[in-house]
């Protein structure tokens, strides 16, 4: 048994003494693993960072069977955000995600190319806009996504302003203005892809707020497992970046 297709990095674990079993998201094969031999030794452990794009080749005697990479790099994304903190922790949350969330050895190919687009992002001003609704786009992919398109109680499509945090649902302000404490904002970049002016921080971090709940809601907790910590720790950071930034502003 053996392929090859191109994928990108999702995590590399030590294994012995210098083997790693690295998970791969490839375009072809879905999320997959296999043992590469040094992997985790000095010559090669740059190449298997998270969110490197690589051509790689699957071997195993029998298809079931973990089987061995070999890979050879395309592009090191890793090492082109690894000056910018927030990016870097971007990065890790998407790739973590991923890795939980997809079944394995399933092809999702229009997952893989979005992934590859928010990699891309990641290096231009405004990636926060483009992370936020990837997240959006892999709740759709994994059967979880939400209805914006109208109002859940009115049926209108005008002044849009939160989601319900049971249905995924829109909700008016009209309609939704007794239960607002309730219910989850929804920030307008969301509902609109056309150019526009960058969001704030504070809707960055609504639209943050708003994916995260329903990860957790629907495709964490069911499964009695926790939201992978770089997740929180991208929330964190870009909320400090946003405190420090107006304290920045202030003086």
């Amino acid at each position: 048994m053996d392929w090859s297709d191109e994928g990108i990095v999702l995590s590399a674990r030590k294994h012995g003494e210098s083997a790693a079993i690295v998970t791969l998201f490839t375009r072809g094969h879905g999320r997959h693993a296999g043992l590469v031999r040094g992997g985790a030794g000095r010559r090669q452990r740059g190449l298997y960072q998270a969110g490197n794009r690589l051509t790689a080749t699957w071997r195993a005697r029998l298809e079931e069977q973990l089987g061995s990479f070999s890979c050879e790099m395309m592009r090191a994304y890793a090492a082109e955000v690894m000056s910018d903190r927030l990016s870097l922790a971007a990065l890790s949350s998407a790739a973590i995600l991923l890795e939980m969330t997809l079944p394995e050895r399933e092809p999702h190919e229009d997952v893989f190319d979005e992934f590859s687009t928010l990699l891309d992002s990641l290096l231009s001003p405004g990636w926060e806009v483009a992370y936020v609704r990837w997240e959006l786009g892999l709740l759709g992919a994994l059967g979880f996504g939400l209805d914006l398109a109208s109002c859940a109680v009115t049926g209108t499509t005008e002044n849009l302003t939160h989601v319900s945090p049971r249905s995924g649902r829109a909700v008016s302000g009209e309609a939704g203005f007794a239960y607002r404490d309730r219910l989850l904002i929804l920030p307008q970049f969301l509902l609109d892809d056309s150019d526009q002016e960058q969001p704030t921080h504070a809707e960055i971090i609504d639209g943050l707020v708003l994916t995260g709940h329903f990860l957790e809601r629907h495709v964490f907790a069911p499964e009695n497992r926790e939201i992978p910590a770089a997740r929180p720790r991208l929330v964190d950071a870009i909320r400090r970046a946003t405190t420090l930034s107006s304290n920045s502003n202030v003086s």
